[in-house]
Formats: C-alpha cells, sequence, structure tokens
C-alpha cells in the first residue's frame, strides 16, 4: 500500500487549501518544508490537558501538515520524511514533551514506515505559551525523492 492510499485508508481528509496569510507548504528544490500547523485543542500539558491529549493533539497537527503537503505534491507518494519541530504549551514542571510529540512522529511512521521513509529525525521543545491558546504546534520537512 502506498503512503497515499495508507493515510486515505487512516480517515486523513485531503482538501484543496485557499491561500492565506502565509504560506503552509512551499517547495525548494527537493524539499517540501512546511509552517507550523497547529491543534484544534486549547490548553496547557501539565495544567489541564494530559500526554494523552497532547498526543492526538499532536496527531492532529501532523494530519493537518499532510494536507498541506498534498495540496503542494499532490500526493504523499514519493516523499521521505526529514525532520519535524514539534511545540508543547505546557506547565513549568511538565516533562512529557517527547510523548506528547510521538503522535506526530508516531502517525507518520504509520504512513511511510519508521524504518524507511518516515524514519525522521525530530525535535521537541516545551514553551510557556502556543499562539492562540494551541495545545501543540508541529511543523515539518519532507525530500521529494
Amino acid at each position: 500500500m502506498t503512503p497515499q492510499q495508507t493515510a486515505e485508508k487512516l480517515g486523513i481528509s485531503f482538501e484543496k487549501q485557499t491561500p492565506g496569510y502565509l504560506n503552509l507548504c512551499v517547495r525548494t528544490g527537493n524539499l517540501l518544508i512546511t509552517s507550523g500547523h497547529v491543534s484544534t485543542l486549547k490548553g496547557k500539558l501539565g495544567a489541564g490537558l494530559t500526554t494523552p491529549e497532547g498526543y492526538e493533539a499532536a496527531k492532529d497537527c501532523a494530519a493537518k501538515i499532510l494536507n498541506s503537503v498534498w495540496n503542494v505534491h499532490g500526493t504523499l507518494d514519493g516523499l521521505r520524511v526529514l525532520k519535524l519541530l514539534g511545540c508543547v504549551n505546557s506547565a513549568p514542571d511538565f516533562i512529557e514533551h517527547h510523548l506528547v510529540i510521538n503522535g506526530a512522529s508516531d502517525l507518520l511512521h504509520e504512513i511511510f514506515g519508521k524504518s524507511g521513509d518516515g524514519f525522521h529525525a525530530r525535535s521537541a521543545f516545551g514553551f510557556s505559551s502556543l499562539p492562540t491558546g494551541v495545545a501543540v504546534e508541529v511543523e515539518a520537512i519532507f525530500e521529494v525523492k
């Protein structure tokens, strides 16, 4: 099964996007670089939100990223995931940022393969706030093979 077919089977929706204030995904050479995509979930991890809720929020961000990549590339096929940056809106004593951002990584592993094109570098950071109070923001870099 191809990455595009896998994503569709998982229920990820692909819809045409209307250009906005910023470019959600830009291609330069053989790279696709995305803007930060935010979760629908709002709140602070460790102060009202649990790690499993954050995990799902990060997964939501990754699905939105895939839609933006699809809008530029036309498919998820022929791509390799290179890098993720995950930002977690968290309380000062919250220490499970990596477990939250696993939601994004795990979805990409499921679609592109954990030992193949989905095996990526990643950073996960905690922030005292994120735009509009969202729980998670994720950005990504893909290689067009």
